[in-house]
């Protein structure tokens, strides 16, 4: 059993709208053990497809290594388009030394709605994960829960939106976006649209298909 401690700050922007909310880097991320085209900070696992797919969609021709500058190119990117990050878990504890939410144990949670009010501007959510158990959505859930926020489903296709009331009248929007990881590719895979498009374009793939669903909401 070893202790999860997530390695990064929230980096919200003065005037953020958007926030980008997940659970946990790698735990190699906490130890200070980079692999080849890391990036330290956060979404910064070579592993992942959030910058990827964020170089598609804005052409950033971002850096892939573990370098100031690439940190650098990823703040400017995030102050440039008002887009904050904060992931929801502070820390946890794990048996393995995986990156699965799943095996996340003793859970402590960022105080995100604490976050929210204390940044005026930001009115969207962009969970990188549903509700499956441990998710981003999951903690949400029971964040809000915990202070008596009600979450509003306005819709359940994929990505699945809801939203609540904070601070007096003031709606967030919340949108529970696929998974940017390769253990998300089975449910693309069974999504009916996904299928439709592959259908169309042989050489569709799981990366197009998150590249079209995050682009509606960046």
């Amino acid at each position: 059993m070893f202790i999860h401690k997530h390695p990064y700050k929230p980096f919200i922007p003065k005037n953020a709208t958007k926030l980008i909310v997940g659970t946990l880097p790698p735990p190699r991320f906490s130890m200070g053990k980079l692999k080849k085209g890391d990036v330290d900070f956060c979404y910064g696992s070579i592993d992942g497809q959030l910058w990827k797919i964020l170089d598609e969609i804005f052409n950033l021709n971002l850096l892939f290594e573990p370098t100031k500058e690439a940190i650098l190119e990823r703040k400017d990117f995030l102050i440039k388009n008002n887009i904050g990050i904060c992931d929801i878990v502070e820390c946890c504890t794990r048996k393995k030394m995986d990156a699965s939410d799943l095996g996340m144990e003793n859970i402590e949670l960022r105080n995100l709605p604490y976050f929210i009010k204390k940044h005026p501007y930001v009115k969207t959510l962009l969970l990188t994960g549903g509700n499956s158990k441990n998710g981003p959505e999951y903690h949400l859930r029971r964040l809000l829960k915990a202070q008596n926020i009600s979450l509003i489903t306005i819709s359940e296709a994929t990505p699945k939106i809801h939203s609540f009331e904070i601070n007096e009248n003031r709606i967030i929007k919340v949108v529970s976006l696929t998974a940017p990881t390769g253990t998300a590719n089975r449910a693309v895979g069974s999504n009916p649209e996904y299928k439709l498009l592959k259908k169309q374009n042989p050489k569709f793939n799981t990366f197009d298909f998150r590249v079209l669903q995050y682009k509606k909401f960046f």
